[in-house]
C-alpha cells in the first residue's frame, strides 16, 4: 500500500507545480474518478483536459501545501494557491478521496485570500 499523503503531495506538486497533469492523474486519478466541483466534469480524461487547459494559462501557478491531514482512505490538503508571484492568490482545500493506490473521487473549498483581516492570525 502507498503511503496517501505522499501520493496527494506528488500528485499535486506534478501536476500543478511542474504542469506535468497528464502524467500525474495516469499515475494516481482512476479512470472512472469522481468530482465534486460542480465546474469539472467527472473521469480522469475531462479532468485532464480541463486542468491541462487551465495550468496551461497560468505559467506561474503555484500549488504550497501548508498542512495536510489523512483519515482512513481520505487525505485533505490545505494549500496557498497562487497565480502569479505577489498574488495574494486562494486558501484551497482539496479532499481526495483513495481505493487502494489510486483518487477515486475529489472535493475542494477554495477562498480568496483577502487584502486585509479582522484578526492578526493569517489564513496559513
Amino acid at each position: 500500500m502507498i503511503d496517501r499523503k505522499q501520493a496527494a503531495r506528488e500528485l499535486l506538486d506534478r501536476a500543478l507545480n511542474r504542469h506535468d497533469v497528464k502524467g500525474a492523474f495516469e499515475k494516481y486519478i482512476h479512470p472512472n474518478y469522481r468530482q465534486h466541483n460542480p465546474t469539472v466534469p467527472d473521469g480522469r480524461d475531462a479532468a485532464i483536459k480541463g486542468l491541462s487547459a487551465f495550468v496551461a494559462a497560468c505559467p506561474e501557478l503555484h500549488y504550497d501545501i501548508k498542512q495536510m491531514f489523512q483519515e482512513g482512505d481520505t487525505v485533505a490538503v490545505f494549500a496557498h494557491v497562487t497565480m502569479r508571484p505577489g498574488d495574494r492568490g486562494n486558501a484551497c482545500v482539496d479532499i481526495l478521496r483513495f481505493e487502494g493506490d489510486v483518487v477515486v473521487e475529489h472535493w475542494d473549498v477554495i477562498q480568496p485570500v483577502p487584502e486585509k483581516s479582522a484578526n492578526n492570525n493569517g489564513m496559513f
